[in-house]
Protein backbone atom coordinates (compact mmCIF):
# COMPACT_ATOMS: atom_id res chain seq x y z
CA UNK A 1 0.00 0.00 0.00
CA UNK A 2 2.79 2.37 0.92
CA UNK A 3 4.72 1.65 -2.26
CA UNK A 4 1.61 1.83 -4.45
CA UNK A 5 0.78 5.25 -3.02
CA UNK A 6 3.97 6.50 -4.65
CA UNK A 7 4.44 9.22 -2.03
CA UNK A 8 7.65 7.96 -0.41
CA UNK A 9 8.41 4.71 1.36
CA UNK A 10 9.56 3.53 4.77
CA UNK A 11 13.18 3.99 5.83
CA UNK A 12 14.25 0.40 5.21
CA UNK A 13 12.99 0.45 1.61
CA UNK A 14 14.50 3.90 1.06
CA UNK A 15 17.88 2.61 2.27
CA UNK A 16 17.74 -0.40 -0.05
CA UNK A 17 16.71 1.78 -2.98
CA UNK A 18 19.46 4.30 -2.22
CA UNK A 19 22.07 1.53 -2.21
CA UNK A 20 20.66 0.24 -5.50
CA UNK A 21 20.90 3.68 -7.08
CA UNK A 22 24.39 4.45 -5.72
CA UNK A 23 25.94 1.11 -6.67
CA UNK A 24 23.93 0.04 -9.71
CA UNK A 25 23.26 -3.41 -8.23
CA UNK A 26 19.74 -4.81 -8.60
CA UNK A 27 17.19 -4.07 -5.84
CA UNK A 28 17.10 -7.77 -4.90
CA UNK A 29 20.85 -7.83 -4.18
CA UNK A 30 20.76 -4.52 -2.34
CA UNK A 31 17.92 -5.92 -0.20
CA UNK A 32 19.89 -9.09 0.52
CA UNK A 33 22.96 -7.03 1.46
CA UNK A 34 21.01 -4.81 3.86
CA UNK A 35 19.11 -7.79 5.28
CA UNK A 36 22.26 -9.80 5.97
CA UNK A 37 23.98 -6.77 7.51
CA UNK A 38 21.06 -6.00 9.84
CA UNK A 39 20.59 -9.65 10.85
CA UNK A 40 24.34 -10.03 11.51
CA UNK A 41 24.40 -6.89 13.68
CA UNK A 42 21.43 -8.16 15.67
CA UNK A 43 23.04 -11.59 16.06
CA UNK A 44 26.21 -9.96 17.37
CA UNK A 45 24.03 -8.32 20.04
CA UNK A 46 22.60 -11.70 21.05
CA UNK A 47 19.46 -11.79 18.90
CA UNK A 48 19.80 -14.79 16.55
CA UNK A 49 17.73 -15.16 13.40
CA UNK A 50 14.88 -17.62 13.45
CA UNK A 51 12.66 -19.34 10.94
CA UNK A 52 10.47 -16.22 10.97
CA UNK A 53 13.44 -14.12 9.85
CA UNK A 54 13.77 -16.03 6.58
CA UNK A 55 10.03 -16.40 6.14
CA UNK A 56 9.49 -12.68 6.68
CA UNK A 57 12.03 -11.74 4.01
CA UNK A 58 10.66 -14.26 1.51
CA UNK A 59 6.93 -13.71 2.21
CA UNK A 60 7.14 -9.93 2.33
CA UNK A 61 9.41 -9.76 -0.71
CA UNK A 62 7.25 -12.18 -2.67
CA UNK A 63 3.98 -10.55 -1.64
CA UNK A 64 5.21 -7.05 -2.47
CA UNK A 65 6.56 -8.17 -5.84
CA UNK A 66 3.30 -9.95 -6.68
CA UNK A 67 1.04 -7.09 -5.60
CA UNK A 68 3.12 -4.45 -7.37
CA UNK A 69 2.85 -6.52 -10.56
CA UNK A 70 -0.94 -6.86 -10.20
CA UNK A 71 -1.95 -3.37 -9.07
CA UNK A 72 -1.13 -0.08 -10.72
CA UNK A 73 -0.13 3.08 -8.94
CA UNK A 74 -3.28 5.22 -8.66
CA UNK A 75 -3.33 8.32 -10.83
CA UNK A 76 -5.45 10.42 -8.48
CA UNK A 77 -3.95 12.18 -5.48
CA UNK A 78 -6.91 11.33 -3.18
CA UNK A 79 -6.48 7.59 -3.91
CA UNK A 80 -2.75 7.86 -3.16
CA UNK A 81 -3.48 9.60 0.14
CA UNK A 82 -6.00 6.91 1.13
CA UNK A 83 -3.41 4.20 0.42
CA UNK A 84 -0.80 6.11 2.39
CA UNK A 85 -3.09 6.59 5.40
CA UNK A 86 -4.18 2.94 5.35
CA UNK A 87 -0.59 1.67 5.07
CA UNK A 88 0.53 2.70 8.57
CA UNK A 89 -2.03 0.69 10.57
CA UNK A 90 -1.75 -2.28 8.22
CA UNK A 91 2.06 -2.29 8.50
CA UNK A 92 1.95 -1.81 12.27
CA UNK A 93 -0.54 -4.62 12.86
CA UNK A 94 1.32 -6.96 10.51
CA UNK A 95 4.71 -6.30 12.12
CA UNK A 96 3.30 -6.68 15.65
CA UNK A 97 1.53 -9.92 14.70
CA UNK A 98 4.54 -11.63 13.16
CA UNK A 99 6.87 -10.46 15.95
CA UNK A 100 4.31 -11.85 18.40
CA UNK A 101 4.82 -15.30 16.86
CA UNK A 102 8.26 -15.35 18.55
CA UNK A 103 9.74 -17.13 15.52
CA UNK A 104 12.36 -14.56 14.57
CA UNK A 105 12.37 -10.91 13.58
CA UNK A 106 12.83 -9.52 10.11
CA UNK A 107 16.06 -7.64 9.40
CA UNK A 108 14.89 -4.10 10.24
CA UNK A 109 13.00 -5.22 13.32
CA UNK A 110 15.94 -7.38 14.47
CA UNK A 111 18.31 -4.41 14.19
CA UNK A 112 15.95 -2.44 16.45
CA UNK A 113 15.15 -5.27 18.89
CA UNK A 114 18.86 -5.90 19.37
CA UNK A 115 19.03 -2.58 21.25
CA UNK A 116 15.95 -3.25 23.42
CA UNK A 117 17.01 -2.93 26.19
CA UNK A 118 18.40 -0.36 26.80
CA UNK A 119 16.46 1.51 24.08
CA UNK A 120 12.74 0.60 23.94
CA UNK A 121 11.68 -0.93 20.60
CA UNK A 122 9.27 1.91 19.83
CA UNK A 123 12.26 4.29 19.71
CA UNK A 124 14.96 1.96 18.38
CA UNK A 125 12.74 0.90 15.47
CA UNK A 126 11.93 4.49 14.57
CA UNK A 127 15.66 5.27 14.77
CA UNK A 128 16.52 2.40 12.40
CA UNK A 129 13.79 3.58 10.01
CA UNK A 130 14.78 7.25 10.10
CA UNK A 131 18.50 6.51 9.68
CA UNK A 132 17.61 4.24 6.76
CA UNK A 133 15.50 6.99 5.15
CA UNK A 134 18.20 9.64 5.57
CA UNK A 135 20.98 7.35 4.33
CA UNK A 136 18.90 6.20 1.36
CA UNK A 137 18.03 9.79 0.49
CA UNK A 138 21.71 10.81 0.69
CA UNK A 139 22.47 7.95 -1.71
CA UNK A 140 19.89 9.23 -4.21
CA UNK A 141 16.57 7.60 -3.28
CA UNK A 142 13.38 9.64 -3.38
CA UNK A 143 11.53 10.55 -0.22
CA UNK A 144 8.10 12.05 0.24
CA UNK A 145 5.21 12.37 2.68
CA UNK A 146 5.09 8.57 2.97
CA UNK A 147 8.58 8.60 4.41
CA UNK A 148 7.04 10.11 7.55
CA UNK A 149 5.95 6.53 8.26
CA UNK A 150 9.59 6.04 9.29
CA UNK A 151 9.06 8.31 12.29
CA UNK A 152 5.81 6.64 13.32
CA UNK A 153 6.42 2.91 12.84
CA UNK A 154 8.08 2.24 16.21
CA UNK A 155 5.33 3.76 18.36
CA UNK A 156 2.51 2.37 16.19
CA UNK A 157 3.95 -1.17 16.18
CA UNK A 158 4.27 -0.90 19.97
CA UNK A 159 0.63 0.24 20.19
CA UNK A 160 -0.52 -2.53 17.84
CA UNK A 161 1.29 -5.13 19.97
CA UNK A 162 -0.53 -3.87 23.06
CA UNK A 163 -3.88 -3.91 21.24
CA UNK A 164 -3.23 -7.45 19.96
CA UNK A 165 -1.83 -8.42 23.38
CA UNK A 166 1.31 -9.96 21.93
CA UNK A 167 4.86 -9.95 23.22
CA UNK A 168 7.19 -8.60 20.52
CA UNK A 169 10.43 -9.39 22.34
CA UNK A 170 12.44 -12.17 20.74
CA UNK A 171 14.42 -15.09 22.19
CA UNK A 172 18.01 -14.14 22.96
CA UNK A 173 21.28 -16.03 23.08
CA UNK A 174 22.59 -16.05 26.62
CA UNK A 175 26.17 -14.97 26.73
CA UNK A 176 28.34 -16.39 29.49
CA UNK A 177 30.75 -13.75 30.73
CA UNK A 178 34.38 -14.79 30.72
CA UNK A 179 35.93 -14.56 34.16
CA UNK A 180 39.38 -15.28 35.41
CA UNK A 181 38.14 -18.48 37.05
CA UNK A 182 37.00 -19.92 33.70
CA UNK A 183 40.32 -19.21 31.97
Amino acid sequence: MLLLAGLGSDGYSTLVNGIRLATGIPFLWANILVSLTFVALAWLRGLPPGLGTAVQVIVVGGTVSLLLAVFEEPSSTPARIVLLLAALPVLSLGIAAYLGSQSGAGPGEAAALAWDPPVPFRWSYSTVQVLGAVTGWLLGADIGPGTAVSFLLGPTVDLAARVLRVDTTQPRVRRTPVSESTL
